[in-house]
């Protein structure tokens, strides 16, 4: 699986765009808010992509954040909404908003975007309270910190949470750590730095 792309950026269109890599371009499949972190034409970026094949169909998606994809694949898995719904949603919302939307159920909030009614943001912000568990947004020394969903960053919160700290202590180290460290931080070293910020 090709899980990220380092390259220059060659065009855009209205959800798409073409990376250079080595001379090979490749065309990734983003929201608005990826396309608009990209810079400009030629610029060096790099996309966390997520490649999605089906029987007459292989796409790769391409996000400016790692947390963007892990919101992209928990949305992917609820029913009803393919690859086109999941990258509108992340057009019209920030990952914090759509995190807070979920942890409120508030599916009004993620009705904004273009293709969700009413019962489909409904069923998105009840499913994904339970399997992004309803992690909250906690306060931070900066304002709002999102408790981050999956990978790496998932795992650490819950070692944490294992040595006793309370969930939204553990998600707001946790959170700093890995602002510190970058979206490519091992599991360990996020524990290791998060577990001196929620002990000091």
């Amino acid at each position: 699986m090709i899980a990220k792309l380092a390259g220059r950026l060659d065009e855009t269109g209205t959800d798409w765009a073409v990376i250079d890599v080595g001379g090979v371009g490749y065309l990734v499949h983003c929201s608005a808010r990826t396309l608009s972190a990209l810079g400009e034409k030629g610029e060096a970026c790099t996309l966390y992509t997520d490649l999605q094949v089906s029987e007459n169909d292989m796409r790769l998606i391409g996000f400016a954040k790692g947390a963007e994809r892990d919101w992209f694949r928990l949305l992917h898995g609820v029913q009803g909404v393919g690859s086109k719904v999941a990258l509108a949603i992340l057009s019209a919302l920030s990952t914090e908003e759509l995190q807070q939307a979920c942890a409120k159920s508030d599916a009004a909030m993620v009705a904004r975007a273009n293709g969700v009614g009413p019962k489909l943001a409904g069923r998105i912000v009840n499913e994904l309270k339970e399997r992004a568990g309803g992690m909250p947004v906690v306060a931070g020394a900066g304002g709002l910190v999102a408790a981050p969903v999956g990978g790496n960053s998932a795992d650490a919160v819950s070692a944490l949470e294992n040595l006793g700290f309370k969930p939204a202590i553990a998600a707001k180290a946790v959170a700093e750590a890995q602002g510190e460290l970058g979206e490519d931080a091992s599991e360990s070293a996020l524990i290791r730095m998060a577990l001196k910020k929620a002990a000091g």
